[in-house]
């Protein structure tokens, strides 16, 4: 077997930065820029929180800078280049990836555990009316839920399980986890959150009807994209990332991977001794390490979504960056220690900081509630100059005329 490549912590930050596209942005970036970020991350996870503006928006703006959001609403709803469904949480993905996603569809309407048990009755009551939406779905085409007549032989009988849904809107998240339909059309500003659901294939077309490829070779599909997209990693990585523990199998693919030299094998080494592994990086991305081993790479100052890719993996983000992140959103304001929705600062390989902020879109307005820098940082000038610029390029992608400090 190959020697192991030794890496440092910085070669590890640097490596998963870059494999996460969030090397400093192109200017003016295009519609195609934005779906390779989308292919190249693997997935855009979606969020109806809008105090400053859905994740599913912030995290290309990490990346692309001030895009146009209209381009993320066109490879959506025009090009169907893009599909939503089950990532690493509800996200949206290639729709060339579809059939990476297919046996999860498929596995969720296999009886197992009481919950699942649950909905398996439910469906099996309610037959016809399963029949009849699909049925109605087909002939008229994708329909908002209330343009939908609810047949239910029972009603849904978990009232605190499923949101406030009626039954029309529980059997079409339940028909979506399984593959059955998803969202054609979403109504309202800034990705609006009024759903139009259609068949699948109405949004992903005849992939819906490729032959199935097996299991092992559509595990080993997903391992490989989400190698490439998260830079060193070890299996637990691997799991949590893109398609979340629906990896069967994935330490033969990881070992099939090692020995064929689609991957490397990588020792992360600080001055305390060689990090827990195994650890595996995709060998597509050797080129980058070199060059940011020669200082080559293009760092930047950026704020990111709470639910960014980078750190969507709270214990992976903590052992790489030194950095402990757990969002507040419900927690009681009394109780927060830095606010309702931060955004961490990414500067260069390490974050640095976290910003509390909100768009008073009435006033047109971002307001910066609290700014705290890191145990240890103490910002210098040029660093303190950085962020405020990363605050005021989340102000461009906003619209907002101003941004507001504390006094």
């Amino acid at each position: 077997m190959t020697a192991p490549l030794i890496l440092s912590p910085q070669d590890t930050r640097r490596l998963a930065i870059i494999a996460q596209h969030l090397e400093a942005p192109r200017p003016n970036p295009s519609k195609a820029d934005l779906l390779a970020t989308i292919g190249r991350i693997t997935c855009l996870q979606l969020d109806p929180i809008n105090v400053v503006a859905r994740t599913q928006l912030l995290v290309p703006f990490s990346r692309l800078g001030p895009y146009d959001p209209a381009h993320l609403d066109a490879l959506l709803w025009e090009d169907r280049a893009l599909f939503e469904y089950w990532a690493h949480a509800a996200s949206i993905v290639l729709a060339d990836d579809f059939p990476l996603f297919r046996p999860h569809m498929r596995e969720r309407e296999v009886a197992g555990g009481v919950w699942r048990q649950r909905v398996r009755d439910w469906l099996e009551a309610n037959h016809a009316f399963r029949q009849a939406l699909l049925g109605e779905l087909a002939q008229r085409g994708p329909l908002f839920a209330e343009q939908i007549e609810s047949r239910a032989a029972v009603a849904w009988p978990y009232p605190n399980s499923w949101g406030s849904g009626n039954d029309v809107g529980i059997m079409l998240e339940i028909l979506w986890l399984r593959g059955y339909v998803t969202v054609t059309a979403r109504q309202g500003n800034g990705y609006g959150l009024k759903k139009r659901w259609g068949l699948m294939e109405h949004q992903v077309g005849d992939r819906v009807h490729v032959p199935p490829a097996d299991r092992h070779t559509l595990v080993r599909r997903a391992a490989e994209r989400s190698l490439l997209a998260l830079g060193p990693a070890r299996l637990r990585d691997v799991k949590h990332y893109f398609t979340r523990h629906n990896y069967p199998g994935l330490a033969q693919a990881l070992a099939e991977l090692l020995a064929e030299g689609v991957t490397v094998p990588v020792v992360i080494r600080d001055e305390g001794g060689d990090w827990p592994g195994p650890w595996y990086l995709h060998r597509d991305l050797l080129p980058e390490l070199e060059r940011a081993r020669r200082d080559e790479w293009q760092p930047q100052t950026v704020l990111l979504s709470p639910f960014d890719n980078l750190i969507a993996d709270r214990d992976r983000t903590e052992l790489l960056f030194n950095f402990r992140y757990r969002i507040e959103i419900y927690t009681p304001a009394a109780k927060r220690r830095y606010g309702y929705y931060v955004m961490p600062i990414l500067h260069g390989e390490r974050i640095i900081g976290r910003v509390d902020p909100r768009m008073d879109r009435q006033a047109g307005r971002l307001l910066i509630n609290a700014v705290h820098w890191e145990p240890g940082i103490e910002p210098d000038s040029a660093t303190r100059a950085a962020a405020m610029e990363a605050i005021d390029s989340l102000r461009q992608f906003l619209g907002a005329s101003t941004v507001g400090y504390p006094s």
